[in-house]
């Protein structure tokens, strides 16, 4: 229910206001000429520096004072309330009522399950990202932008809807389930059941013996809270466990969060391409790794000494494969003023005034993309030096761009200009690294979670898988994508602004540090990682680990 109210919650978002993008591209009825994006301006219009005064965008209004983030948020913590008991009490669930040889199997099985969720959820992001995101509410001949362009924003609202019309079905079955099943091997007494601690009943391997319908209540469970984790956290390898799965989710979050944009970016792919080669790449690769990991764990009979050390051998495969997309770099785009001056020379310093466009009054926060027929991208007609235009919507054409000047054509269309490299033959093998590395990966994921739940004494199970998943989501799940952005905002060539003022959002980003820092950051959690995994692999000697024994209720 929690999940279906944050849907509702984050749908009204849509309804308050209508997006608005800055363009100087007008959409006229019955005509096929637009006014002029070069206003002249009286000589000696540039300042010492080059640039212009910033021109105010012409009506302007107030923008909603409403704290969107605050539904946001809102939304978020009801679907985290919602979702959060199925991981931790499911997996102990199976655990429970599962032979030693086949729980790493189901754990296997459910934790392919849990990835494939996101294939369809990047496969319903991509269709999304492709419409519109107010369709339905204005005119799509209006509309001068396609998505490839940075400033097309998706409904994003239409997948929120659609996903929580899927999981209120999906969560019926769950109403059909026993409270428990048979559990396989020797007989235990029927006043016990298959897991309980303390606070939470039914372990045959408790000091106190409790029956099944003894009433224990909300005072004494709390009192037993906190020894018991106390108890939880002293135990060695739990604790390095939870220090590598925090670290190592750092990582994948962060990567994962910010890898659409990525290819988006790096390899100049649209928003909806990036989230579909997602979807059917390399989320069912991860899906395809825990499955294996747990059919490998049966089939080699590994114990938890094996796991750690199958683990490892993977995360230390996995982080060698990935230093291997600090080669994989492309050129930025050829942006005049940003990547490159107006003469196409590269250089650092941006600097978006020159001559051919001096006698233009221009700003210099505007973000409207043009092709020129010489190949250079122009932040803007009017920086394009363009004086006339014609045609309207996307097929607008502007013409007599004193900037662009070859061989006599002066002219200049909407959009960035397709650019042909070294790029687009990269791109495949970029792909292909990406599956084998998320593969490998993922494989010891599997037998790494089946450390976690046999290093611990079954009393402690549900106590151990709940707090490992609030420990991850906490310490992993929020900062990674907060720190990861500041980091790669920080390579941002050309910001957007606010109607009214203020920075919007990143235009265009300079792809050889947005590549750095993104695979550095990541090979540095993985580094951090690595050292933890081993530790426990070859640090921890097995008779400290913790085995599970189903014999009778002591």
């Amino acid at each position: 229910m929690s999940i279906v109210v944050s849907v509702a919650d984050l749908n009204c978002l849509n309804f308050v206001n209508s997006y608005e993008f800055e363009t100087s591209v007008r959409w006229v009825v019955n005509s096929t000429l637009n006014p002029s994006p070069c206003r002249p301006d009286s000589p000696g219009n540039l300042t010492e520096d080059g640039t212009l005064p910033q021109v105010p965008a012409s009506g302007c209004e107030s923008e909603s004072n409403l704290s969107m983030w605050i539904y946001v948020l809102l939304g978020n913590v009801l679907r985290g309330i919602g979702e959060t008991p199925v991981q931790p009490l499911g997996i102990s669930y199976i655990d429970d009522f599962a032979t030693e040889e086949n729980a790493a199997l189901y754990v296997g099985c459910v934790q392919t399950i849990s990835v494939v969720g996101p294939v369809f959820g990047y496969l319903l992001g991509s269709l999304c990202a492709k419409i519109y995101v107010d369709i339905g509410f204005v005119k799509m001949e209006t509309i001068t932008i396609t998505p490839s362009d940075s400033r097309w924003v998706g409904a994003w609202w239409l997948g929120y809807l659609i996903a929580g019309v899927i999981t209120l079905l999906s969560a019926i079955p769950f109403w059909f389930l026993p409270r428990s099943l048979p559990v396989p091997g020797p007989e235990v007494p029927e006043k016990c059941t298959p897991e309980q601690t303390s606070f939470i009943k039914g372990s045959p391997l408790l000091k106190h013996k409790y029956s099944a319908d003894e009433h224990t209540s909300f005072i004494e469970m709390a009192k037993d809270f906190v020894p018991t984790l106390r108890t939880l956290l002293a135990h060695p390898v739990y604790l390095v466990y939870l220090c590598v799965t925090i670290i190592q989710l750092n990582s994948l979050i962060g990567m994962v969060t910010y890898k659409p944009k990525y290819i988006e970016q790096h390899f100049r792919q649209s928003a909806s391409k990036a989230n579909f080669l997602m979807g059917v790449i390399n989320i069912p690769a991860v899906a395809l790794g825990m499955f294996s990991g747990g059919l490998l764990m049966k089939r080699l009979k590994l114990n938890i000494m094996g796991a750690a050390k199958f683990a490892f051998g993977t995360s230390l495969i996995g982080y060698i494969l990935s230093l291997f997309f600090f080669a994989m770099s492309c050129e930025n785009a050829k942006v005049a003023g940003v990547t490159l001056s107006y003469d196409k020379i590269s250089y650092d310093k941006h600097l978006l005034f020159t001559d051919c466009n001096s006698k233009c009054v221009c700003s210099s926060s505007d973000w409207d993309p043009v092709c020129g027929e010489n190949g250079v991208t122009y932040v803007s007609p009017c920086l394009a030096g363009c004086t006339t235009s014609a045609g309207s919507g996307k097929n607008t054409v502007f013409s007599n761009c004193s900037c662009v000047g070859v061989a006599g054509n002066f002219t200049a269309s909407t959009g960035h200009c397709p650019q042909k490299d070294d790029c687009d033959r990269m791109f495949p093998y970029f792909l292909a690294l990406s599956v084998i590395t998320s593969f490998i990966i993922s494989l010891g994921g599997t037998p790494g979670y089946m450390l976690l739940i046999r290093c611990i004494k079954p009393q402690l199970k549900s106590l151990a898988l709940g707090f490992h998943a609030l420990a991850t989501r906490t310490l992993a799940g929020i900062p990674a994508p907060i720190y990861f952005g500041a980091i790669i905002d920080t390579t941002c060539l050309k910001w957007g602004q606010k109607r009214c003022g203020g920075i919007g959002a990143c235009r265009i980003y300079n792809t050889t540090a947005y590549r750095l820092y993104l695979h550095m950051y990541y090979s540095v959690f993985l580094t951090s990682c690595l050292r933890y995994v081993f530790f426990s692999s070859f640090s921890v000697t097995p008779w400290k680990l913790y085995v599970r024994q189903y014999k009778s209720c002591l």
